[in-house]
């Protein structure tokens, strides 16, 4: 992916982005944190993300008709000239102690990250294709964070540094670390002249025109929001991403003012620190994410993330040590980024090109909604002296109802990933000719028996539910049967196996796949056993048979066949699977198992 001619340069400018827009939140933050306790302090933190949130609402429509209407790579570098402008007023107020001038240019720096923002994403597919989608996502969400991460190390370091001990008023912060203002010119002015290089992707000018009437009349949002939840895929992936956003911008309210009252840190350092650790996970958890969806979106990762998440939030608000709570928000920071990635990319997946930059601005101006909300109601919960501790428990609930939905639409996809982590752990998976396997059609899977967990092995490279046949006896086992229901697995006996060719073939007519081990039980030596006929007493239609061979697991745990070799744990074993061409016309099994025997020697 990092061979496409542009990537680098687009990371880069993500980078700049992120750095210049955090970089003077965090000054307004550690002057808030300086300067206030208690509710004020919550309230005032609250007040600032506000500010972050209002503009994508207010540019929902406007920022999406830009990011169709325009060339995506044009509208990053106006929108960054835009961001130069913005930071030399924001010098200029810190030089002069404007403290709210300063705070309300927070808006606009907002303003111009909401116009940027679905030309950002929306860029990705057309810059790196489907084939890199999410790792193209991965990337950009490993290199935001860890622009956050930088920038809140370097800002609040030079924000102490700078700042010292003589200062009684807002007023006096500002004028001290005033030379800050022209690091985020120096970022806005770099980040500019980057995104100038970037390479236009767009293949057609759009002719659609923005009517300023129908705007403030409500029209374009009535009819974007029904454009975004036209797909319930995408519009279920936006609601989950909110939710999490939502319970992010809580936790980042809440801290500053827990950690204060209850353990007592007054050093913006060490409590930006703390959270800037969450940042690291989400490279970690970003990466993972990448990693985990080499074939395809890996959803269920974020559905077993979600779980993470909101396990994390009960713990937080019962941990009293400075080294427990880094630990956790590494964790947080790490099952939050392996749930975002799957969803965004599966957003823009899902989404076709001509409406691709509206239907990212809607996804930001749901998640801005939700992160407004529950903004308030900390800003409420705060006023009325609430706990900080009582908000993260509410934040778990939250969390639980993520869960929820994450699993009532992942939840196979959930159990694969599961197993998939598990065995991770001790295989190395390669596989061959996945292009042989059809997207659109049914499809026969053919191929030798090795171990037990053949069905796995088969199945973690292909997105479609594989519908395994498997023996009646095995089937009827009490403690997994509802487990072989669920998985659709189709029981055939040697006696009695006509009502299991009938089924099989009408999965096959609904283009379903399947997947059969002619030799009929799980190999006793390296060799490929015979293969019996079975397969060839059911009507498969228009349906394509496609050999497979499966190497590398014998002598393992899960197999018959010894080697007898011993093995060092840490070194994973090396599992090979091939697919051989599509096979459209009738073939005799002997002929198939030459087939299969031929790709063992590829």
């Amino acid at each position: 992916m990092f061979a496409i001619v542009g990537v680098i340069n687009y990371l880069a400018v993500v980078f700049l982005n992120a750095f210049t827009d955090l970089g003077h939140k965090i000054i307004i933050q550690n002057t808030v944190f300086k300067i206030y306790d208690g509710s004020t302090q919550i309230i005032l933190t609250a007040v600032v993300n506000a500010l972050m949130l209002l503009p994508f609402i207010l540019m929902f429509s406007p920022a999406g008709f830009l990011a169709d209407k325009f060339a995506k790579n044009i509208v990053m570098k106006y929108s960054s000239l835009f961001a130069v402008a913005i930071t030399l007023i924001i010098t200029y107020s810190y030089y002069n102690g404007w403290f709210f001038t300063a705070f309300a240019m927070t808006f606009l720096l907002a303003l111009q990250s909401a116009i940027y923002g679905p030309a950002k994403y929306g860029y990705i597919k057309e810059l790196v294709g489907v084939k890199f989608i999410t790792a193209g996502n991965g990337a950009v969400q490993a290199t935001t964070t860890a622009a956050i991460l930088l920038g809140i190390i370097f800002y609040t370091v030079l924000f102490e540094a700078l700042l010292g001990d003589e200062f009684k008023t807002k007023e006096d912060i500002l004028r001290h670390i005033a030379p800050l203002g022209w690091l985020l010119v120096l970022g806005s002015v770099i980040e500019f002249i980057l995104a100038s290089k970037l390479p236009n992707k767009m293949i057609e000018a759009s002719k659609r025109e923005f009517r300023f009437k129908r705007y403030l009349k409500g029209a374009y949002l009535r009819k974007n929001i029904i454009m975004i939840r036209r797909k319930k895929e995408i519009f279920d992936a936006i609601i989950a991403l909110s939710l999490f956003w939502a319970i992010s911008q809580v936790v980042l309210a809440i801290f500053g003012e827990y950690a204060k009252s209850k353990l007592g840190v007054t050093n913006a350092i060490v409590v930006q620190g703390i959270m800037t650790l969450s940042v690291i996970g989400i490279i970690i958890g970003s990466i993972l994410a990448a990693n985990f969806s080499k074939y395809y979106i890996n959803t269920g990762l974020s559905a077993i993330s979600a779980i993470g998440v909101t396990v994390i939030l009960f713990l937080i608000p019962s941990t009293g040590s400075i080294p427990f709570l880094s630990v956790e928000f590494i964790l947080f920071g790490l099952f939050s980024g392996a749930l975002i990635v799957p969803l965004n990319s599966k957003i823009q997946y899902l989404s076709s090109n001509v409406h691709l930059g509206t239907i990212i601005a809607g996804n930001n101006f749901v998640q801005t909604i939700f992160m407004f909300v529950f903004l308030m109601i900390t800003t409420l919960f705060a006023y009325f002296l609430a706990d900080a501790q009582i908000l993260f428990y509410i934040m778990g609930i939250v969390g639980l109802y993520l869960v929820f939905i994450l699993f009532k639409r992942y939840s196979v996809m959930a159990c694969w990933a599961l197993f998939e982590t598990l065995f991770r752990v001790r295989y190395k998976f390669n596989y061959e000719g996945l292009q042989n396997i059809p997207q659109d059609r049914a499809v026969m899977l053919l191929g030798n028996h090795v171990s037990w967990i053949d069905w796995f092995v088969v199945q973690l490279p292909i997105e479609r539910r594989i519908n395994f046949m498997i023996d009646k006896d095995i089937y009827n086992w009490r403690l997994f049967n509802w487990a072989f229901k669920i998985a659709q697995l189709i029981p055939v006996s040697k006696k009695a196996s006509k009502d299991s060719f009938i089924e099989t073939s009408k999965r096959l007519k609904n283009g379903r796949i399947i997947a059969i081990f002619p030799e009929g039980e799980i190999s006793r030596s390296s060799d490929v056993a015979k293969f019996y006929r079975g397969y060839e007493y059911i009507d498969r239609g228009q349906a394509v048979i496609v050999p497979f061979y499966i190497d590398g697991i014998f002598g393992s745990l899960f197999a018959r066949h010894k080697d007898g070799t011993k093995r060092c744990f840490l070194k994973k074993r090396q599992i090979r699977v091939c697919f051989g061409e599509p096979i459209a016309q009738e073939i005799k099994a002997q002929e198939l198992r030459d087939r299969v025997m031929k790709l063992k020697r590829i």
